[in-house]
């Protein structure tokens, strides 16, 4: 985990609609280029990418504000100061439970929002155009993956809702270490029956994912068996039953974004303690 001072304000976040472009070689290595048009009043510009605020002509689309709650609101509050803009990421098999998390927690820290696997398949040149380049080369489809977080990795103010590729070498990981790194542990029942039932949007990796409902839960299996060592690296762990049962919930359903992202702030809040202690504790007597 790297504290990162942000220069910029505190916006609503956004869900970007960025019009880019993927290149690739006769070497078969891939790279993202990504080129937007936005409105003036843009708030930072980091390698290719730019963020702005929303408008009629824009291709970021904001999303509409979460009637927080004030014990939320309060929380995030008092957090803010000490978190300076640090960016945070989101791990784990890819679910509602992530994603709703990752919108309200950005909406909550006044951050911007961003899903990684929308961004390589819009790099890509849309859903259909990435699960080609996936089954013609999935190779190279990973390391369009990498690329887009190197870029996410060196901004600030982001909420990042990452994709299931995100955990899976040690080049990926470090970039993780750019920010607070979270893991969203959902029981893989409940990630299959959204999957079967046609409730979660699918990434272009996830679309490969189908069958029967023990079919999908024996991919899932497989796939959470190949990432688990690394969202086992995040700094904090978020567990979807651990939270039901102190809640008393009776069904793990019952769990909101909001439940999740108190919990979250709550994860953050102890890492920024443990941080400032290690460097009250490293100052010269």
């Amino acid at each position: 985990m790297e504290i990162i001072q942000a220069s910029c304000g505190c916006r609503n976040y956004l869900q970007p609609r960025l019009n880019s472009r993927i290149f690739y070689s006769n070497s078969r290595n891939y790279s993202v280029n990504y080129y937007s048009r936005f409105h003036p009043r843009s708030i930072f510009s980091r390698n290719g990418f730019v963020l702005s605020a929303a408008s009629p002509d824009s291709v970021a689309t904001e999303v509409a504000q979460v009637d927080l709650s004030l014990a939320i609101k309060k929380r995030a509050a008092e957090i803010s100061p000490n978190l300076k803009g640090t960016s945070i990421f989101l791990v784990g098999i890819n679910s509602t439970f992530k994603s709703n998390l990752g919108k309200i927690l950005a909406d909550t820290l006044r951050y911007y929002y961003f899903d990684s696997d929308s961004l390589v398949e819009e790099a890509a040149g849309g859903k259909t155009a990435a699960i080609s380049y996936i089954e013609r080369d999935e190779e190279g489809f990973l390391a369009s993956e990498t690329e887009v977080l190197k870029q996410l990795s060196s901004m600030v103010r982001l909420v990042v809702c990452a994709g299931n590729g995100a955990v899976k070498d040690a080049s990926n990981l470090a970039l993780l270490r750019h920010g607070i790194t979270i893991w969203i542990d959902v029981p893989l029942d409940l990630v299959a029956r959204e999957i079967v039932e046609d409730r979660i949007q699918l990434s272009a990796t996830d679309m490969l994912i189908s069958g029967s409902s023990p079919e999908v839960l024996a991919q899932l299996n497989t796939l959470y068996e190949c990432r688990r060592s690394g969202y086992a690296t995040a700094d904090a762990t978020i567990s979807i039953q651990k939270v039901a049962s102190e809640l008393g919930y009776n069904e793990l359903n019952a769990v909101d974004a909001e439940d999740l992202c108190m919990e979250a702030l709550k994860e953050i809040e102890k890492l920024m303690r443990a941080k400032k202690m290690m460097e009250e504790a490293a100052k010269p007597f």
